[in-house]
């Protein structure tokens, strides 16, 4: 059993934490609101008042959070972990933030002898609840084996990428291909719509052809059920989408498809669908081709 801390508990976190409760480690949970405090205290853990409360004792300290701001406020703020933190535990940071920003984080808390592990999770609330997530790990490989026993419990599998900063640079890159293939969905079930198919067999090809995706397969019956209930929000992969456009540019690498994915992603955004779920943006490319993807009928014939 491990003395864990886990600050945190949005879309992700109250999933995880009761996934490590189930596995038998002794979580206590700090959270600005009294909410998901309350729901991971009926799943058995402790709750604490501060950051500084949740973190004594810990052995390890794990948090995932929405952005760069959330990020330096929990860590890096005034009464933050890097702070409040004593003695020498192991940080895990599973949120997706730019690169920039988990590097000043790591030198703040290592200068405090904290061992720091990048390690963003890909997946939203149905794998956090269900110990499916898929983690990509950066940092030393003594203290990611350490961490194995916390990591596990919340994964389908975790994978060390390299040394610091190797978990949220490939985060980017997997968020890169998820954009694309949302993009490449959206467009085609526009095309199929506007050329007269129907969409459930389109969708019955894609499932079984060599490009078939677990995306198309979980999203498409979703879009033309019309229902974006969110499990990731749209407001997310628009921080996503610029964060890997930024990335990539400090790079030198072109990115065309998640140019044209962010597009679209900001227009459903301007729309108002920014706390939909993020395949939202398909709504945005059928609704430029006057296409209603939940019933394949044309709105308008000008295009």
């Amino acid at each position: 059993m491990t003395q864990i801390a886990f600050l945190g508990l949005g879309t992700m976190g109250l999933g995880m934490v009761k996934n490590l409760i189930a596995a038998g480690h002794d979580v206590t949970v700090w959270n600005r609101s009294e909410a998901p405090v309350e729901a991971a205290v009926a799943a058995g853990a402790t709750s604490a008042p501060t950051i500084a409360g949740a973190v004594t004792g810990a052995a390890v300290v794990m948090y995932c959070l929405s952005d760069d701001a959330a990020v330096q406020s929990v860590a890096l703020g005034e009464e933050g972990l890097a702070a409040v933190i004593d003695g020498s535990p192991i940080v895990i940071d599973l949120s997706t933030i730019s690169p920039e920003a988990s590097a000043v984080e790591r030198e703040a808390l290592e200068s405090k002898g904290v061992r720091f592990l990048d390690a963003p999770v890909f997946g939203s609330r149905g794998e956090a609840d269900n110990g499916g997530l898929w983690i990509v790990v950066g940092g030393d490989e003594d203290t990611y084996n350490e961490a194995l026993s916390v990591l596990e419990p919340i994964s389908e599998t975790v994978h060390l990428m390299g040394p610091g900063g190797s978990g949220v640079r490939m985060k980017l890159v997997g968020n890169l291909v998820v954009a694309s293939q949302l993009l490449a969905l959206g467009e085609s079930l526009t095309l199929a719509a506007r050329a007269g198919l129907d969409l459930h067999k389109v969708l019955g090809v894609l499932k079984v052809t060599d490009f078939r995706s677990p995306i198309f397969d979980g999203v498409g019956p979703s879009v033309l059920a019309d229902d974006y209930s969110p499990s990731f929000a749209l407001k997310l992969m628009q921080k996503d989408s610029r964060l890997i456009q930024d990335f990539a540019s400090g790079l030198g690498v072109a990115v065309p498809g998640v140019t044209a994915a962010g597009k679209y992603v900001d227009a459903a955004v301007d729309a108002g669908w920014s706390e939909e779920n993020a395949s939202a943006l398909i709504k945005a490319i059928a609704a430029e081709a006057g296409v209603s993807l939940a019933t394949s009928q044309l709105t308008t014939q000008s295009h």
